[in-house]
């Protein structure tokens, strides 16, 4: 059967992807709010293409080598992206009991 894409598996890339690149996949699982399981769980459906896309951005996953320079750069990334999908959802939520209430 043939996966259904959509926003919601561009939030759960995106989940991933932070989770790579921070190399921290407990921590980013806290933050947006899903078990370390859900997150693993879509980190082994998504990994692949998730490093692809990285591999085609020159971006590349935190390492015991990376400097603090780079961890700052990625951590402020990754927060970005993170206040991204947060106003995403609120604005699906919004929209969601707006179309409850009609």
């Amino acid at each position: 059967m043939k996966r259904k894409m959509g926003p919601i598996e561009d939030v759960k890339k995106q989940y991933v992807r932070m989770a790579i690149e921070s190399g921290n996949a407990a921590h980013i699982a806290r933050k947006v709010g899903v078990s370390t399981s859900t997150l693993g769980g879509w980190m082994k459906i998504y990994r692949e293409e998730v490093d692809s896309e990285m591999r085609e951005e020159g971006v590349s996953p935190l390492t015991e080598s990376s400097t603090s320079d780079d961890l700052q750069k990625k951590y402020e990334k990754a927060m970005k992206l993170l206040g991204e999908k947060e106003l995403e959802v609120a604005m699906l939520r919004d929209m969601f009991k707006k179309k409850l209430s009609d």
